[in-house]
């Protein structure tokens, strides 16, 4: 894994957007992974800003997002259509028809996940995924325990997720209990991994996911396979690895430092 250690969130999504950005200038028809949830919020702010004063265009780009709750409409607000629509699609340039989310309300889920996989070989496979990393070391809703070379499927959460996520929701009854999710395998696939996590209750899952053995307990350890993951943290998240002063000088004095600058 390639570890990028900044200051603060704010510092590690505008790297992540430049990441990205970088992508979609170098190949204008990029096909990006995206995800949900309040890690990539400013990471998608910088995206949108980026489209509004520079000129980033998505005019060509496909995506296709990590998960949806299953038996939300996109027009729900918990949706995560909804989200993106929200807080990245409606403000780029970007035609929504290329824009791709699971369908939580499908009437067969299990033709909807493997349709899923389709879209995603059809359209070329997936330049760059953007990941989340959860508590308990999940990535999409791929919580642990599970398969390291899963498809895109129907997952139940674990009571960690739900926990996590349901203040949105107002409850804990109130949230969903299933997703469909893409799954490690299909994750992997993709040509280029990236990964934010920062705040201090991702510690534990950071430091199993970067330095940890590969195992199920920790989905985002998956991410040590990949020949090209890049995982962005802040002081916080960081502060449970063992090498991160080893991370932070690599990081200094790598020769092409600029492709993230």
């Amino acid at each position: 894994m390639e570890v990028l250690i900044r200051d603060n969130p704010d510092a590690g999504c505008i790297l992540g957007a430049k990441i990205i950005a970088r992508v979609v200038r170098e190949k204008p028809d990029a096909v990006l992974g995206l995800a949900t949830g309040r890690t990539p919020l400013r990471l998608y702010q910088e995206l949108i800003r980026l489209h509004r004063e520079e000129g980033l265009d998505f005019s060509k780009v496909t995506t296709f997002n990590l998960d949806e709750y299953v038996g939300l409409p996109p027009d729900h607000v918990q949706s995560y259509r909804y989200f993106m629509d929200e807080n990245l699609f409606r403000h780029i340039n970007i035609d929504r028809r290329r824009t791709h989310v699971p369908n939580g309300i499908a009437a067969d889920l299990h033709e909807e996940c493997r349709d899923y996989e389709r879209r995603i070989a059809d359209a070329g496979g997936i330049d760059i995924q953007l990941l989340g990393l959860g508590r308990n070391g999940h990535i999409g809703f791929n919580e642990p325990t599970g398969s390291l070379r899963s498809r895109t499927w129907i997952k139940i959460l674990s009571e960690q997720t739900l926990r996590d996520n349901s203040e949105v929701f107002g409850s804990l009854e109130a949230m969903p209990k299933h997703a469909i999710t893409m799954g490690i395998g299909t994750i992997l696939d993709a040509r280029r991994c990236l990964l934010l996590a920062f705040g201090p209750a991702k510690v534990r899952a950071v430091e199993h996911m970067v330095e940890g053995p590969l195992s199920a307990i920790c989905p985002g350890s998956a991410l040590q396979l990949h020949p090209r993951a890049t995982v962005v943290l802040d002081e916080n998240s960081a502060a449970g690895l063992r090498y991160a002063d080893h991370y932070r000088w690599i990081d200094r004095h790598k020769l092409d430092w600029q492709r993230h600058q």
